[in-house]
């Protein structure tokens, strides 16, 4: 990849509103990316262009309500069901029978959903931070947080969620926490539609069969996991059940008082190619004519 290729964009068709959008950028074994709640497409490698200098042919598009994707047909209509929907249409439209996964948070959950119900489609999976023990992503008292957080969006835009906001940083921290969080969220065409999504999305399964069902899945996964304290919406301890459970699973994350690997977009793309380059099956070359 050069510094003259520019992704091109694509949009696939929701059913009774409007499309998803998304970018294909590179060549070579398809990886697709699924960003995280509140997040866009950018946010699972950080805008790193690294897999596709690595020889992979990257997919990314914002989930429905996110970016500049449509929103839902209804204010409910952001279940994971609905997600892993949209990921098959997404494959479906862009004719791939097989690609690999790597989903972030929310992302993770699509991705191993649908590797769960499709895997004869999945040729490796990267779960970057995991949240789903399967079941509802969050607590009661977790629930209304993320509600102050919808509440606050959708009354009064990106300034109302941020104000809503207290992640337990230090102080420290805070300026450049809030910084970022601005600017993911002044992405979003819809920011009400991001506020629907932020109230079912941690109420909604991903899947059935809880942490045990990741003993069936049988593609080779990376999980990624962070020991980033400010962030217990996504707890190291999940990432290490995912590896403890997953057949053909290993672990990768920072050492102790580094930044999180997930948000080193360069560093996490080499981690991911570094896995791909060995877990995945070498394609035959062609014979002579």
């Amino acid at each position: 990849m050069t510094n003259d290729d520019r992704p091109n964009p694509f949009e696939v068709p929701i059913p009774g509103s409007g499309a998803l959008a998304g970018e294909i950028s590179g060549t070579g074994h398809t990886v697709v990316l699924l960003h995280g709640l509140t997040a866009t497409r950018r946010y699972v490698v950080q805008g790193s262009r690294g897999l596709e200098r690595q020889g992979f042919r990257v997919i990314a598009y914002d989930a429905r309500g996110h970016g500049a994707s449509s929103p839902a047909p209804s204010r409910e209509g952001y279940e994971y069901s609905d997600l892993t929907a949209d990921l098959g249409r997404v494959l479906d439209d862009l004719e791939l029978e097989r690609c690999v996964l790597a989903g972030s948070s929310m992302g993770a959950a699509t991705a191993l959903a649908f590797a769960l119900a499709s895997p004869e489609r999945v040729d490796a999976l990267v779960q970057i931070t995991p949240a789903s023990r399967g079941g509802p992503s969050a607590e009661a008292r977790e629930l209304e947080a993320w509600d102050r957080l919808a509440a606050g969006l959708r009354e009064r835009g990106v300034e109302g969620f941020l104000e809503a906001y207290d992640p337990p940083v230090a102080e420290r921290w805070r300026e450049a926490l809030m910084r970022a969080t601005r600017q993911r969220l002044e992405a979003h065409h819809d920011p009400r539609a991001v506020a629907d999504a932020v109230e079912v999305v941690p109420r909604s399964s991903a899947f059935e069969g809880g942490l045990e069902a990741l003993r069936s899945v049988e593609s080779p996964v990376l999980v990624v996991g962070s020991r980033d304290s400010s962030d217990p919406g996504h707890p190291f301890e999940v990432a290490e059940a995912y590896v403890e459970r997953l057949p053909r699973a290993e672990l990768a994350v920072e050492d102790e008082g580094e930044a999180p690997l997930a948000w080193q977009g360069a560093r996490l793309s080499r981690r991911i190619a570094e896995f791909l380059s060995r877990r995945l099956p070498q394609e035959e070359p062609e014979a002579p004519s």
